[in-house]
């Protein structure tokens, strides 16, 4: 039996009256961008998460981008965040100007090491007596945000990183890309840090049909900002304060996802569901890696990995036998050539390198079948006998 990586069809027809409903709806009233639909998905999303404000734009990597330019972060400071993610979160540092500075992962939760970002700060950094600021004392630049990425759906250890941020003066920017309806101790993803970002696409746990992303935030002064940002710095009609772009939301994908929105809860709890049918059948498989679950943490699974140290094999014995998996990230982004220019090297983060080579995601999504579910098991399971 061959098992899908990705369906995203199954879910549509289960909400298809839904969609078409929304999307007819949006045709008739011609709120094609920004508009009626826009606001509407902004107060159930921003209602949802459990923030003030959430407000649309048109992916997530302008929702990171826009995020970091509200900030007033650009040129001459420091953005401090993890290799091992989608480079996204790395190219909207550099495109405001600032210089991204790369803290290992946990090799357990795969989210940033609080560890290692005490260990930076204590020896690459001095801080400045008169507005205790940070500096990187190797470049001399300012440290100024840290960007904790949720990744694969569990949240990273925010009560640590509040405490650093706060003791250092530094803004807290959460990448909440992977991470809709995640929750660290009773607080969702995205309204923790001052900041927080979401990307809406298609096989996101909360997808468009399209291209979508959100920032959320509970300061009315960012809000405001944020969206005058995305409207070209626009504060009434041809009236521009500054300059900004064109980030706004479709109409179209606010209203789908306003559909969506009303399932997300039980489609993570589908997810959870699979994730714990797959621990039944792969917990004890000698070199199978299973995903931890943090204390205080609630994983979503937009991603089930598991970590093994001869990938390719695997890999080769799935595609044999009609199992859909994928790759995220084979290469962290310090041995990019996008990012050479940092002078980082092979080792440098050893744990974001080991699980780059060893992760490998399996099906989750919450349509799957319990008997797909015990394939890919069975699967896997025969693999790792065939390696004996």
């Amino acid at each position: 039996m061959k098992v899908p990586y990705l369906d995203l069809k199954r879910q549509y027809v289960t909400i298809k009256d839904e969609i078409n409903n929304a999307i007819q709806s949006t045709i008739d009233s011609c709120a094609f961008v920004a508009g009626d639909k826009v606001k509407k998905f902004e107060e159930n999303f921003a209602a949802y998460c459990g923030t003030k404000y959430a407000i649309g734009v048109s992916c997530g990597t302008s929702a990171l981008y826009v995020a970091l330019r509200t900030l007033a972060i650009g040129k001459g400071d420091i953005v401090v965040t993890v290799p091992y993610t989608f480079i996204a979160t790395v190219e909207a540092i550099t495109m405001t100007g600032a210089r991204p500075v790369f803290i290992d992962i946990e090799k357990d939760s795969y989210n940033i090491s609080i560890a290692k970002l005490i260990q930076y700060i204590e020896k690459s950094c001095t801080r400045n007596a008169s507005d205790n600021t940070l500096v990187d004392k190797q470049t001399g630049l300012r440290v100024r945000a840290i960007i904790p990425v949720h990744l694969y759906g569990q949240m990273s250890d925010m009560d640590e990183i509040m405490a650093i941020a706060q003791e250092y003066n530094l803004l807290v920017l959460e990448d909440a890309a992977q991470a809709h309806g995640a929750v660290y101790k009773n607080q969702k993803a995205g309204t923790i840090g001052k900041i927080g970002i979401f990307s809406f696409y298609p096989s996101k746990n909360l997808g468009a049909f399209g291209q979508g992303g959100a920032v959320l935030t509970s300061d009315e002064r960012i809000a405001e900002r944020t969206r005058q940002f995305i409207n070209h710095g626009q504060t009434g009609k041809y009236a521009h304060a500054f300059e900004g772009w064109n980030f706004k939301m479709d109409g179209f994908q606010a209203a789908i996802l306003d559909t969506k929105l009303k399932h997300l809860d039980a489609w993570n709890q589908a997810r959870q569901k699979n994730a714990e049918q797959y621990r039944g059948l792969l917990s004890g498989l000698d070199g199978i890696v299973l995903p931890a679950n943090m204390p205080d943490r609630d994983h979503v699974y937009h991603l089930f990995v598991i970590r093994v140290e001869d990938r390719p094999s695997l890999q080769g014995y799935l595609e044999q036998q009609g199992i859909g998996f994928t790759i995220a990230y084979p290469v962290p982004l310090h041995m990019q050539g996008a990012y050479k220019h940092l002078g980082y090297a092979q080792g440098d983060f050893p744990n974001a390198e080991k699980c780059a080579e060893g992760v490998i995601a399996l099906p989750i999504f919450p349509e799957l079948t319990e008997k797909e579910i015990t394939q890919v098991g069975a699967t896997i399971k025969a693999w790792v006998q065939s390696t004996k």
